[in-house]
């Protein structure tokens, strides 16, 4: 397995710091507002690689923590009149809410910053005392220039980040570019009790205390967007092997931007997608499916044919499940030349699945040999009435198996997919549809061949495909050409 490495700038065979085990890191939400589609990226994309080493036998330990204090959260209880603590814990509710419709698992661990303050004032005693940090009329700083390796992963030298970006102007600095560990509370701000007086963690020092305090120094995997390289991952590693001595981080992996009809996406352009917004469009199975389209380093575009052309393959997808439950109802135990040739070609699909994946998780290969089995599948099964037992199974099983890598459905208790509105969603749509498709039936015994085409045709146009097969009347969901 290769991975891209930020830190190096290239792809590096995975060699894990303890055999067998995993230790990944993920930045999970600031909790001040409902998550957007960028984030959204991120967690899906740090959600799969998980899963990939849990498929591929590896013991995994998986943290991603909530910040729950922090300016923008200050600032955003006071507009709303809110405690924030209470605000922080609403969006982080919100957060698993959304999470769970895209079928993310929980992590081993979600900790918070206000449940680990010893833990940072601990590390920035620690940094205080290694000569690294200094405080400064009740906040502490980190000397971001005693840290010789500062804008390795960046890419950047301190006199070119100087030179190059705009520098908050505080007369408390000894160097514009050192950073705050501690900020000294202000009136009417949430605060804790510390050696330097009252006030909360900055930022970058929480990470670095919640990583260190249950994955232990030089732990295997760091992730997060690409915009928390510089500043927020810089200073991490730079306070974190500072207070340690030791490597941080065996492997920086980062996800690429969102953007909007080739826009990025930002509050400046008033394109901000929350995940809640498009979850009442879309199916939270398409919305994963379409993040997981492209190599999760590469730019990803949002715009509705990208969705429609998801949810298309989502129905690919689902349609040959069904056909496959279908056809277990019939299957025989024959064997012959045909089934011998599938059951080798789901072995070779299942080779590029996993050789696409130890390739710096290209889910777009991936996917491409999930689809190649649909077609397989689809294939096999078209008008064979007493299909193979073993096929039918070794099908199912594998697409099983897949899913439990890229997470498009949600599974049951044993690791089988659920398929999601295999219904139309609520009783009353689906007994309508029963309704309907049994009066349909009525008038083609009756040889009303007029009214039955007339049914058919109206529930296409609302997005319901009827199909006659030798095995009786089947439905599936379109993507509609009247729109949504």
């Amino acid at each position: 397995m290769e991975l891209f490495n930020t830190l190096t700038g290239r792809k590096e065979k995975f060699q894990p710091r303890d055999p067998g085990k995993v230790a990944i890191y993920v930045c999970g939400p600031t909790t001040y507002n409902y998550i957007h589609l960028g984030n959204a990226r991120a967690v899906v994309v740090f959600d799969t690689i998980r899963r990939y080493f849990v498929y591929k036998g590896y013991g995994v330990t998986f943290v991603q923590n909530f910040t729950d204090i922090d300016d923008k959260i200050i600032n955003r209880a006071r507009e709303e009149g809110e405690d924030p603590a209470a605000l922080a814990a609403k969006y982080t509710q919100a957060y698993f809410a959304d999470a769970d419709a895209l079928h993310v698992r929980r992590a081993d661990v979600h900790p918070k910053v206000s449940e680990h303050i010893p833990e940072i004032i601990a590390l920035i005693e620690r940094l205080i005392d290694r000569g690294y940090a200094y405080v400064a009329d009740g906040d502490v700083y980190f000397a971001v220039r005693k840290f010789p390796g500062y804008g390795k992963l960046s890419k950047r030298s301190p006199d070119d980040m100087l030179a190059g970006a705009r520098v908050e102007v505080d007369p408390k600095k000894r160097d514009p570019l050192d950073f705050a560990l501690w900020k000294a509370s202000r009136a009417g701000e949430p605060y804790w009790e510390s050696p330097w007086g009252r006030g909360r963690p900055g930022w970058h020092i929480e990470c670095s205390a919640m990583s260190l305090k249950y994955l232990g120094t030089g732990f295997d995997i760091h992730g997060g967007g690409a915009d928390l390289i510089f500043p927020h991952h810089e200073n991490e590693i730079a306070q974190s092997e500072a207070a340690t001595g030791e490597p941080f981080v065996r492997y920086w992996l980062h996800n690429g931007f969102i953007t909007i009809r080739e826009e990025k996406m930002s509050k400046s352009l008033g394109n901000i997608t929350l995940v809640r917004d498009l979850l009442r469009r879309y199916p939270g199975s398409a919305l994963r499916l379409f993040l997981l389209s492209t190599h999760y380093r590469s730019p990803l575009d949002f715009d509705a044919e990208k969705m429609e052309a998801a949810e298309r393959g989502l129905a690919r997808l689902k349609n040959c499940l069904v056909l496959l439950d279908e056809a277990a109802s019939r299957a025989v135990d024959e064997n012959g030349p045909e089934e011998e040739a599938f059951l080798g070609r789901v072995e070779e699909l299942r080779a590029a699945f996993e050789a696409a994946m130890d390739d710096d998780f290209n889910t777009a290969l991936a996917l491409a040999a999930v689809y190649d089995l649909v077609s397989e599948t689809n294939n096999y099964l078209h008008n064979r009435v007493r299909p193979a037992r073993a096929v039918v199974a070794r099908a199912r099983e594998q697409f099983d198996a897949w899913n439990a890598v890229l997470g498009i459905f949600p599974e049951d208790g044993e690791g089988r997919i659920v398929l999601e509105e295999k219904q139309l969603g609520d009783e009353l749509a689906a007994g309508l549809l029963d309704l309907l498709l049994a009066v349909r039936q009525e008038a083609r015994r009756r040889k009303d061949f007029a009214t039955a085409d007339r049914i058919r045709d109206g529930l296409k146009e609302l997005g319901i495909l009827v199909e006659d097969t030798p095995q009786g009347v089947r439905w599936k969901r379109i993507v509609s050409g009247r729109g949504r």
